[in-house]
C-alpha cells in the first residue's frame, strides 16, 4: 500500500516537472517573439507568468525533500527525486533568462534596428526551444542516448551566438546609431546561449538518472552537474 502511494507521488513529481518544462518552453518562445515583434504586451505576460514557474520549482523542491525524509527511498527512487530537484532548478533559471529577454523588449525604444540580426536571433530561439522540448521528452523516457544527442546540439547554439556577436559588432562599427539596439542583441543572444547550457545540464541529469553516473556532456560550458562529482 505504502509503495503504491510512493509511486503515485513520484509520478506526480515527474508530471509537475514536465508541466514546468512546458511553461518554460512557452516562455522562451514568447519572450523572443515579443522582442522581435516589439510586443510589450506579450513581454509583460512572460514576466507575470514567471511567478508560476517559480512557485512550481519551490513546490517540487518541497515535495522532493518531504519524500526523502518520509519515505527514505533507495538507489533508483532516490536518483529520480534528486534528478527532479536538480533539473527543476535548471528549468527555473531558464525561465529567468526568458524574463530577461522580455524585459529587454520593454526597454526597447525606437532605436535603429538590424533586421538580419533579429532574424538570426529568432532562428536561434527556435533552435533553443527545440532543444528544450526534446529534453523534456528524453526526460520522460529516461532516454540517455537522446540526452547525449541533445547535449551535442548545444554546439550549434554556440555557433549562433558567435555569428550574432560578430555581425552585431560589425554593424555597430559601421553605424553608431545601432549601438543601443546592438547591445540588446548581444544580451538576448547571450540569454539564449545560457538556456542552451541549462538544457545540457538537464541532459546530464538524465544520464545520471539512467546510469547513476554524473558525466560532463559538453566541455564548452563552465558550470553544470559536473561540479557535484
Amino acid at each position: 500500500m505504502l509503495r503504491t502511494q510512493f509511486e503515485e507521488e513520484l509520478l506526480n513529481l515527474h508530471n509537475q516537472f514536465y508541466e514546468m518544462g512546458m511553461m518554460v518552453s512557452k516562455a522562451i518562445h514568447k519572450s523572443v517573439r515579443s522582442y522581435v515583434d516589439h510586443d510589450k504586451k506579450l513581454a509583460k505576460e512572460v514576466i507575470e507568468r514567471d511567478e508560476l514557474v517559480n512557485e512550481l520549482e519551490v513546490e517540487l523542491e518541497r515535495k522532493s525533500f518531504e519524500m526523502i525524509a518520509l519515505q527514505q527511498p533507495v538507489t533508483t527512487d532516490l536518483r529520480r527525486i534528486i534528478t527532479v530537484m536538480k533539473a527543476s532548478s535548471d528549468l527555473e533559471r531558464m525561465g529567468d533568462h526568458a524574463v530577461s529577454i522580455a524585459k529587454s523588449t520593454i526597454r526597447v525604444k525606437g532605436q535603429e534596428r538590424i533586421l538580419e540580426i533579429e532574424k538570426e536571433i529568432s532562428d536561434m530561439s527556435d533552435y533553443v526551444k527545440k532543444m528544450v522540448d526534446n529534453v523534456l521528452v528524453a526526460y520522460v523516457k529516461t532516454d540517455q542516448e537522446d540526452a547525449r544527442l541533445i547535449a551535442k546540439m548545444d554546439d550549434r547554439v554556440n555557433e549562433y551566438y558567435e555569428s550574432i556577436y560578430y555581425n552585431t559588432i560589425a554593424a555597430m562599427k559601421a553605424n553608431p546609431e545601432t549601438v543601443v539596439s546592438g547591445t540588446d542583441y548581444l544580451d538576448v543572444a547571450q540569454y539564449l546561449e545560457r538556456i542552451g547550457d541549462y538544457v545540457t545540464n538537464i541532459c546530464e541529469w538524465i544520464v545520471y538518472l539512467a546510469t547513476g553516473k554524473i558525466s560532463e556532456l559538453n566541455s564548452n560550458r563552465d558550470e553544470g552537474p559536473a561540479e557535484y562529482k
